[in-house]
């Protein structure tokens, strides 16, 4: 994307500009054309950030980033290919023409940025003030709301319903399935019910496993394994087999009384493989499950109706909204009228009401802000699922440019997976996307973005450290696909499937690759400029260079 790849390319020259830098030889580059197009470059962001905040039509903002971003790569990739060969030159004559060709190089790019200046400054928009993105993100982050919370509003029936049949003297395993659609509420159900102090005296042992669409058996043994005995260290079971794990878990659970939350099951096949784990003592165990498929939640229990999940009403929509975005303050009178028409527009969504909220949270309170927001609602039409997507898409689009590559970066780890916060903040800062601050460590800004994407319901806080900082975040699936189609277009990063070959032609131009635990790395390929390759959830990177 466009801010990122100014970001990176600047962070190139400033390199260059270091008195002491040890790539090349300092009288081989001349200074002056490396600080006029570094600052050439420090402009274009610094438009880039005013624009995103004032601009009133997205479609040319849109065109802008793109662009820019075409621009930037091309240059970005021909400076480093040139300082590349100065680089691994030899000392003598290769070492001299290869200098000579990269000044060469080096005064075309300072043209070409001074000239991508001068055009995208000509670019007129709607102006509503001169603050920039930061500021105005920083100004409103005062009305901060509950987003780490379970919150149920206009759920209290379908909880209630839960309770009941959680607590129902049945004595025989009981499965409960709670079937909707993607964001319509089910994992916050499930996680109110399993946190439920009412709930959980009731049960000896509380496990919670996430499936997905792909299924990891493995991953989801070791999680159950963790609640039935937190003393078992990693070392040993790493070596055991799913059937030596799967042992465990059954006689872990028996004799038990036990209660499991498995979310978001996709396959009846996978049922039929967790299922033989949890043995039915007649003792008031209680499997709750999520799904979006309602065939599968019949499937899972076809003596036993399914609970299916419904939209909010409007009344119960607008009671979440303000929940989210005033906590117990009321909404202004002159927003009320507004921000229901906004809040039509969700459709009874829970999770596009939440990031609506997540939205508008930051920015100021005034009734042309809130026009913008709903007259870029209007004009999208489809279905619930559809106006969903593009909510989600909107509020991507309002974020401040220097929150969006961090944003996308979340959609390459694997779905549903517990993100640690520590390697995704070294990751963010080893790709440039932090901005320095001054008298501010990077990691401290690094948790301020974070916490801006949580303050926006886009990114999911997870657990917590003793001393409160948080030490995992999630990110809703539905987001993630937003993510990885964003990613994709502004060409970010590349989240690699197990399904695909390591050398396959379709990574060939991406800048970031980041490779799954369970793909073995058999083959070195090309990629575009510098990019990173990266492990989901390691710190261990490769450049590779196209010859």
């Amino acid at each position: 994307m466009a801010y990122s790849a100014l970001s990176s390319l600047m962070h190139t020259l400033q390199q260059l500009l270091q008195p002491n830098q040890r790539l090349v030889c300092g009288s081989c580059i001349p200074q002056q054309h490396v600080e006029s197009t570094y600052q050439s470059l420090c402009a274009l962001q610094v438009f880039l950030d005013e624009a995103t905040e004032e601009a009133k039509d997205i479609e040319t903002l849109k065109r802008l980033e793109k662009r820019l971003r075409d621009v930037v790569y091309k240059v970005e990739y021909r400076v480093d290919s040139r300082l590349r060969n100065v680089i691994v030159a030899d000392c003598g004559d290769d070492r001299e023409r290869a200098c000579k060709a990269f000044n060469e190089e080096l005064q075309e790019v300072e043209k070409e940025v001074d000239s991508l200046k001068k055009e995208v400054m000509q670019i007129e928009f709607n102006k509503r003030g001169s603050k920039s993105a930061e500021l105005a993100t920083t100004s409103s982050s005062s009305r901060r709301y509950a987003s780490e919370q379970n919150t149920v509003v206009g759920m209290e029936d379908d909880f209630n319903a839960i309770l009941d049949r959680l607590t129902a003297q049945t004595h025989e395993l009981t499965v409960i399935p709670v079937v909707g659609m993607g964001g319509i509420g089910k994992t916050t159900l499930a996680r109110k019910a399993y946190d439920d102090s009412s709930i959980r005296y009731r049960f000896d042992i509380h496990s919670w496993v996430t499936v997905s669409e792909n299924y990891n058996e493995r991953q989801v043994l070791l999680d159950v394994i963790i609640s039935i005995s937190r003393d078992r260290t990693d070392e040993s079971y790493e070596t055991m087999s799913i059937n030596q794990l799967a042992e465990i878990v059954y006689k872990g659970l028996k004799g038990r009384r036990f209660l499991i939350i498995i979310d978001d099951l996709w396959s009846t096949e996978v049922w039929d493989q967790m299922q033989r784990l949890f043995p039915n003592d007649n003792n008031k165990s209680r499997i709750l499950l999520t799904t979006r498929l309602n065939y599968v939640a019949d499937y899972a229990s076809p003596d036993f109706p399914p609970h299916s999940m419904s939209f909010l009403s409007l009344d119960n929509s607008w009671n979440l909204f303000t929940e989210m975005l005033f906590k117990k303050d009321l909404c202004p009178p002159q927003l009320q009228k507004i921000g229901k028409h906004i809040i039509q527009q969700c459709r009874g969504l829970p999770l596009s009401i939440v990031v609506i909220a997540g939205l508008l949270g930051k920015m100021d309170l005034t009734h042309d802000n809130w026009k913008k927001i709903e007259e870029n609602l209007n004009s999208f039409f489809g279905t619930v699922s559809e106006q969903c997507q593009a909510i989600l898409s909107l509020s991507y689009s309002y974020l401040p440019q220097y929150l969006k590559a961090c944003f996308l970066y979340v959609g390459g780890f694997p779905e549903d997976m517990e993100i640690n916060v520590s390697k995704l903040i070294r990751l963010w800062i080893s790709e440039q996307f932090i901005k320095a601050r001054s008298y501010k460590r990077l990691e401290v800004v690094a948790e301020e973005y974070l916490q801006d994407l949580i303050d926006r319901s886009l990114i999911l806080a997870g657990k917590r450290r003793a001393n409160g900082r948080m030490r995992t975040c999630k990110i809703h699936d539905l987001l993630r696909q937003l993510c990885i189609i964003e990613a994709h277009n502004e060409n970010v990063v590349h989240a690699m499937n197990a399904n695909v070959p390591m050398f396959s032609e379709a990574i060939n131009d991406q800048r970031r690759v980041i490779v799954p635990f369970d793909i073995k790395e058999k083959h070195v390929y090309p990629t575009r400029h510098s990019s990173v390759i990266t492990r989901a959830g390691d710190i261990n990177y490769r450049s590779r260079f196209r010859q």
